[in-house]
């Protein structure tokens, strides 16, 4: 199964069901019209009990990190001058497609999602961040076709894996490049102007939408999950674009990955790379693997931004994990010593595993800096890569060995740096 689907039960709000039931035209998105009459932009009388709602029903941030998404919001509407809400539609992982999707096809959704948060904190500016064109086209549309209560900018960045990280976000809308900088003080202290300021990803806005549209399904729709599946993808055969069964699914937390890999055609899959970059690579044992937040950290997994890569029996593991390096390498800000150094080094390394020029030393070095790194960046990409290299040496023991004194075929040629082997194209 390719494209977009749902394993959602029938009957269950998603945020997927309008285009598969047939609710929108062939190519279509919602438009104001369609979006009102599904229920949408319904008044909210109580602010507080949103909240509430939200907090009973455990809505997590979709943006990576999993952080719940009330204890955000009672955050900002607690700190001290009027707040700011950002939709942070800035999808820097290759491997994921939703938020786009999301912009492009339910713009009104996102928008609602963000009037609530505003309501919610007694926000009276807002911005939508994206790097994608036509999802600001359709934003555009979206905000002209229903002009939002609260001002709304729509600000344009440059795509860049760390150009959504939350102070990334709050530097390119005051004006300045989009890289972060380091922490304290958070947005939630001094954001956007220096005012306190949520950063909340287009998926958990849409989420609270239909949340509140929807109340009677709360619980079902924080407990679901947008995922990106992707695979099959080796340098011979992308052709600039990952290879293999491409889809948008939308599923119930707790769904194994056996299941989305047996109906997404990667059924003979013997690998998985987890959230995007940041989730790691698992073998034996992967199928078991739930997406829920804390079994997959129970299992030194991370669902991150829900995209799955499945490696089949033709790829490589060392190969994979050398691509993911040396993209998390060249895609670094370098404004810290230690990742510029430690991402540098731990692309370098692997190369010389690929190659077959592995050392006796070098599974211990590369584990002693996967062990050293995480926490020491002043964003996640530095933990990313470490946590590849770490789930490599710990899934994948035998292959590194192989791989000494012998060039294995699919890592014969340079590992490119662009992220081709995990980009999707939005379906």
């Amino acid at each position: 199964m390719t494209g977009v689907f749902s394993l959602l039960p029938e009957g269950r709000p998603g945020l997927l069901a309008p285009l598969l039931s047939g609710a929108w035209p062939a190519g279509g998105g919602e438009d104001h019209v369609r979006y009102l009459a599904a229920g949408g932009y319904a008044p909210l009388p109580a602010p507080g009990r949103l909240l509430d709602r939200i907090a009973a029903v455990g809505l997590r941030g979709r943006g990576g990190a999993g952080f719940p998404a009330a204890v955000k919001l009672r955050a900002v509407r607690d700190a001290p001058g009027p707040p700011v809400v950002v939709a942070n539609g800035e999808e820097g992982e290759p491997g994921s497609v939703k938020d786009r999707w999301l912009l492009r096809h339910r713009p009104h959704t996102v928008l609602d999602g963000l009037r609530l948060v505003a309501a919610m904190t007694g926000a009276g500016r807002g911005c939508v961040y994206l790097s994608d064109a036509p999802a600001e086209r359709a934003v555009r549309r979206a905000l002209a076709e229903r002009p939002p209560e609260l001002r709304v900018d729509v600000v344009r960045t440059e795509h860049a894996y760390v150009a959504g990280e939350e102070t990334a976000v709050v530097r390119r809308i005051d004006g300045g490049p989009a890289l972060p900088v380091a922490k304290p003080p958070r947005p939630f202290e001094s954001g956007v102007g220096g005012a306190p300021t949520l950063v909340a990803n287009v998926e958990t806005l849409a989420r609270i939408a239909l949340t509140h549209s929807r109340p009677e399904a709360a619980r079902a729709i924080a407990g679901s999950h947008l995922v990106t599946v992707s695979g099959a993808g080796t340098r011979a055969d992308v052709g600039g674009g990952a290879g293999g069964a491409l889809a948008l699914a939308e599923v119930p937390a707790g769904t194994h990955l056996k299941v989305l890999a047996d109906l997404c055609g990667h059924g003979s899959a013997e690998a998985v790379l987890l959230g995007g970059m940041f989730g790691g690579l698992h073998g034996t044992g992967w199928t078991d693997l739930p997406l829920d937040h804390d079994r997959l950290s129970a299992a030194g997994a991370a669902l991150g931004c829900g995209a799955l890569h499945f490696l089949h029996p033709r790829d490589c593991p060392v190969a994979v994990a050398t691509e993911a390096a040396a993209y998390l390498a060249a895609q670094s800000a370098r404004q810290c010593g230690v990742c510029v150094s430690g991402t540098g080094a731990l692309a370098a390394t692997l190369t010389t595993v690929a190659r077959g020029e592995a050392g006796d030393d070098t599974a211990d070095r590369l584990r002693r800096w996967s062990r050293q790194l995480p926490g020491r960046g002043a964003c996640g990409l530095l933990d990313a890569a470490a946590r590849v290299v770490a789930t490599l040496l710990t899934h994948f023991p035998d292959r590194v060995d192989a791989h000494r004194g012998s060039v294995c075929p699919a890592c014969a040629d340079p590992a490119p740096a662009d992220g081709r082997r995990f980009t999707v194209p939005v379906p």
